[in-house]
């Protein structure tokens, strides 16, 4: 009957349940201890009637003691029993309403987690009409709604993915082409420099045996015939070009050659150079003022990177140097190093450390490449000799610490 009542209902909440169960048992309990106690009262008055019947009987005091106990003791069973009834009818309509309500309860959980496990796969619907509970149907509404909004983003998802596809695939695309693009600049740039490096190096090779040649007949003629002033300027240009052939082998080869070290007498060595480019000097209208060491000076150097630093110095020195000025060199011993300093009389060097960088100079309308004194940062850093450059409107210092051999 309650199972007819509740699919009846069809619609109701967890808290109305809890108050109809409530509700029946204390109306079961109300009409079975009225229907107790109205078998109590009859049971009084029998007992009355059945006291008044001993009284009056011939039996003895005890005899009658013994009737009233038994007729107490039958009384005081049916009591217990009929509680002990109450107390296992009542047990058993709670149970039996936590099952039917329990069972119910399952029912909605497990409409709700099919629902969930099935939506996991394509979207559904939740009918209210399978849900028993109020609680559980106003769900209902909210699960659908999340559904709702999930398969709208879902949807927007694979539109967006569909979309990202495609600008991945046509950016892919792009960038086949061009990395295609660029393998083949690549392989064009490699050709390139390839035939430069091979230009360069076929070059500076074929350069070396005319300038010799330049060389050794303006030697030979000043021989016969003695200086000539237009003849000079030849060999003072010659040796400029030689000095830059120097640079050029030198980078050409730096990569493939070994460059051992020999002992080398640094003065001896800074001496011969500075004969070298005495032409170049006196057709510049400049003069070294050096004096040689009083005794020889020992460096473990490679005599080709040596060459290079102090060619370019030099060099240098002549280009910038003020017109009727004096370039002095010195060598001098510092304890366990060799400085080398060239200094002269020129336009301060605004930027000291950007001096030292590739294709830089501070005065553009000089001649050159600017690659000089990078040359002689690179191989000072390979060696480990020290540089240090002070220039003012007064002078300007190159100076450089060579490791002396034995200390």
């Amino acid at each position: 009957m309650v199972n007819f009542f509740l699919q009846k209902a069809h619609s109701i909440t967890i808290k109305k349940a809890n108050i109809i169960t409530t509700l029946f048992i204390l109306l079961f309990t109300i009409v079975f201890a009225y229907l107790l106690i109205k078998e109590n009262y009859y049971d009084y008055e029998r007992a009355l009637i059945s006291q008044h019947k001993l009284h009056n009987s011939s039996m003895s005091k005890d005899e009658k003691y013994k009737e009233a106990q038994k007729k107490l003791k039958t009384l005081l069973i049916k009591n217990t029993i009929a509680i002990s009834t109450l107390a296992f009818i009542l047990f058993a309509i709670m149970l039996g309403f936590y099952k039917i309500f329990n069972t119910l309860l399952q029912k909605d959980m497990q409409v709700f987690l099919d629902f969930f496990k099935e939506t996991a796969h394509e979207k559904q619907i939740l009918n209210q009409n399978a849900i028993f509970f109020e609680e559980f149907k106003i769900m209902v509404g909210y699960a659908n709604e999340m559904v709702d909004t999930i398969s709208e983003q879902k949807r927007t998802l694979m539109e967006l993915n569909l979309s990202l596809e495609d600008k991945v695939r046509e950016k892919t695309a792009d960038l086949v082409l061009i990395n295609k693009n660029l393998e083949q600049e690549k392989i064009f740039s490699q050709n390139l420099l390839s035939a430069q490096k091979e230009f360069l190096r076929y070059t500076v090779h074929e350069t070396n045996t005319p300038l010799s040649v330049i060389l050794t007949s303006i030697e030979l003629f000043v021989m016969k015939n003695g200086k000539e002033r237009q003849l000079s300027k030849i060999e003072a240009a010659v040796k400029n070009i030689f000095s830059i052939y120097d640079d050029l082998s030198y980078l050409v080869k730096k990569d493939q050659v070994e460059y051992p070290k020999s002992v080398i007498d640094i003065g001896v060595f800074f001496t011969s150079r500075l004969d070298f480019f005495s032409e170049v000097a006196e057709l510049s209208k400049i003069a070294f003022n050096h004096t040689p060491h009083d005794k020889s000076l020992y460096i473990y150097f490679n005599e080709t990177k040596l060459q290079r630093v102090i060619d370019n110095t030099i060099t240098n020195a002549i280009k910038y140097t003020l017109p009727s000025q004096e370039v002095d060199v010195s060598l001098t011993q510092e304890g366990a190093f060799i400085s080398l300093s060239v200094g002269s009389k020129s336009k301060e060097i605004k930027n000291t450390e950007k001096i030292f960088e590739s294709f830089y100079r501070e005065e553009k309308s000089r001649d050159g490449f600017g690659i000089g004194l990078r040359l002689v940062k690179t191989i000072c850093d390979e060696e480990g000799v020290q540089i240090s450059l002070h220039s003012s409107d007064e002078k300007t210092i190159f100076t450089y610490k060579f490791k002396m051999m034995g200390e």
